[in-house]
């Protein structure tokens, strides 16, 4: 995590119930099976490239319609959900919010975290 990052995590901290990850331990919990990974940024701002394997779940859409989040949820079961965006701020809304409703979350921070720490990216699969 990059000098700045860390900087902005310490006075941004992640909401009650909700514990910051780094990405490496967020891929493992991924690949584990424990936790699945989301990413709450814009449709807009998918086409740079996604976390591999995460969910594309705006947080325009958590707090409004939720016509992408109701389906995503009602599958969660006893997983964590991880979510991450460009900087960790709107995942940390996000995590309060979800963790506000009895979900396990954590914050993973943001997507340059994700490259940074060489884990695998990818195109978006359902951006739209």
């Amino acid at each position: 995590m990059s000098l700045l990052n860390s900087f902005f995590s310490l006075i941004s901290p992640s909401g009650p119930g909700v514990r910051r990850v780094q990405p490496a331990e967020a891929a493992q919990l991924v690949r584990d099976g424990k936790a699945l990974l989301v990413d709450v940024r814009e449709p807009d701002e998918w086409s740079g490239g996604v976390a591999k394997d995460a969910a594309l779940l705006p947080l325009s859409d958590l707090l409004g319609a939720r016509s992408r989040w109701k389906p995503f949820l009602a599958g969660v079961g006893e997983r964590e959900i991880v979510l991450y965006c460009r900087s960790g701020s709107r995942s940390s809304h996000a995590a309060s919010v979800l963790a506000k409703e009895g979900f396990r979350t954590s914050n993973a921070g943001g997507f340059s975290d994700w490259k940074a720490a060489g884990l695998p990216v990818g195109k978006p699969r359902n951006s739209r």
